[in-house]
């Protein structure tokens, strides 16, 4: 598998430019919720994909943190003179089973659907969402913060399991 299960400082600085980029807008204007919804829904994606210890959507997130590192130490190497090489403390999610993967696969579903339906500027919030979500969650800081969410999400699968197969209807 090609990609990195870390951020280098210049990772962590692509993310936090797109970051700023997409909150930038909303913080300028009226501060309203539904200017966020387009990088909450990729951010969302994100998150959802990082608690799998592998497959397609590990793949993808170790990718797009390798590629956030790339372009973020030649961003920082060419506006500082200074390289930003040097690794941050790692972090993964632990724990997803397979009825919290089945949960997974439906928010990232949902997601390229809200993908394809929106507009050019819709489409790189989402984008840039999922790019945040990714880099971050491959930093030790994130993802122990959030080192609750595939419990969560084996939970909602469960209960998902739990009304295919009838339990508790009536």
């Amino acid at each position: 598998m090609t990609g990195t299960t870390t951020a280098s400082l210049g990772g962590l600085l692509a993310a936090l430019l797109v970051l700023y980029a997409n909150l930038r807008p909303w913080w300028a204007g009226g501060r309203e919720m539904k200017q966020l919804a387009a990088f909450g829904k990729g951010l969302a994606a994100a998150l959802a994909a990082a608690a799998c210890p592998g497959g397609i959507l590990s793949w993808a997130r170790q990718r797009t943190g390798s590629a956030a590192n790339s372009a973020g130490e030649a961003a920082g190497r060419s506006a500082t003179g200074t390289t930003q090489t040097e690794a941050i403390s790692g972090g993964h999610m632990a724990g997803l089973v397979a009825t919290g993967a089945v949960v997974v696969v439906l928010v990232v579903f949902a997601v390229i659907l809200a993908w394809k339906e929106a507009g050019k500027k819709d489409r790189r919030r989402i984008v840039g969402g999922a790019f945040v979500g990714s880099v971050a969650c491959l930093t030790a800081g994130v993802a122990g913060a959030l080192a609750w969410l595939p419990g969560a999400l084996n939970g909602v699968g469960d209960a998902v399991v739990a009304l295919a197969e009838g339990a508790n209807l009536l």
